[in-house]
């Protein structure tokens, strides 16, 4: 375990990596966030350096992780100039994780080997306690020989590992999972919320639904949360939202029409706007069940 490992960005998935490679032997050497009071209580935590810099992460780390929220904040870690990962990064490996469109994993790419350092997508199909747990499907795009490299690490955090292709590709396959995910989700509120008003017994609605062609995995995952108006968040609304418009602009990009993506991407950017972006995307049942905030 002889790679010492940074962070950028230590939310739940990103904290609870960290906590994942701690715990198989891995020295976390340094964490960043903005919210600098997460990243001080983490390092603490783990015996790591608050990193005030982006610099210093990667001074002192040899393959540093980013998950951060979206475009803007993934090239802005990677700046061309001032603080950035990308100073003094010769010979360093990022692998970056955020759901975040395919050309801004390319162009990160092409920022980090115009430094002479190694970028990689690892794209997340998991939640938070699979990033604790070291199960979490991970989908890898870019460099094979960079991969092969930080596949030991990414085995202590995935269960489900796979390289799918070049730069680009795994954020392509995420945004399609997330676009089907998303719109699964919608229909099941919409389903729960139909099947509230003509007064069926939820309960037995999911049962009948898990028995039949209406069975998902958001079923098991959300059909409960919906009914009770549980949306403590592991996948917010807001993510959601940016989710489903990045799997909507490939649609548009590729010349399809895609109005179930469509529809869904509506439904979550009205959560958002109804200030209930953190929700969990459960949280989407709350436009369809009567009496509710829909």
């Amino acid at each position: 375990m002889k790679e010492k490992i940074g962070f950028v960005g230590v939310g739940r998935m990103g904290a609870n990596m960290a906590r994942r490679l701690k715990d198989c032997g891995y020295r976390i050497a340094a964490v960043h966030d903005v919210n600098a009071s997460a990243a001080a209580g983490l390092a603490r935590e783990l015996g790591a350096r608050h990193a005030r810099t982006l610099a210093a992460v990667t001074a002192a780390s040899d393959v540093v992780f980013t998950v951060v929220t979206d475009d803007s904040a993934q090239l802005s870690v990677f700046a061309a100039d001032g603080d950035s990962l990308l100073v003094r990064a010769r010979g360093k490996v990022f692998v970056n994780c955020a759901t975040i469109t395919p050309g801004t994993h390319v162009e990160v790419g092409r920022r980090a080997r115009k430094a002479g350092a190694a970028s990689l997508e690892g794209c997340m199909a998991s939640s938070i306690p699979q990033a604790r747990q070291g199960t979490l499907y991970l989908m890898c795009g870019g460099d094979r020989a960079c991969f092969e490299r930080v596949r030991p690490i990414l085995e202590k955090l995935s269960t489900a590992l796979r390289f799918v292709g070049k730069a680009g590709q795994a954020a392509q396959v995420k945004a399609l999972v997330n676009m089907v995910m998303n719109s699964n989700t919608a229909a099941l509120a919409e389903g729960l919320g139909l099947a509230d008003a003509l007064d069926l017994d939820l309960g037995m609605v999911r049962e009948v639904f898990a028995q039949t062609g209406a069975n998902s995995q958001v079923l098991k995952t959300d059909g409960e949360d919906m009914q009770n108006r549980a949306h403590d968040c592991y996948f917010s609304a807001a993510h959601a939202a940016k989710d489903s418009t990045i799997a909507w602009v490939l649609g548009c990009q590729a010349g399809l029409r895609l109005p179930l993506a469509a529809a869904t991407k509506l439904q979550f950017e009205t959560l958002v706007n109804l200030g209930l972006g953190g929700l969990d995307k459960s949280g989407v049942a709350e436009l369809t069940f009567k009496g509710r905030r829909g």
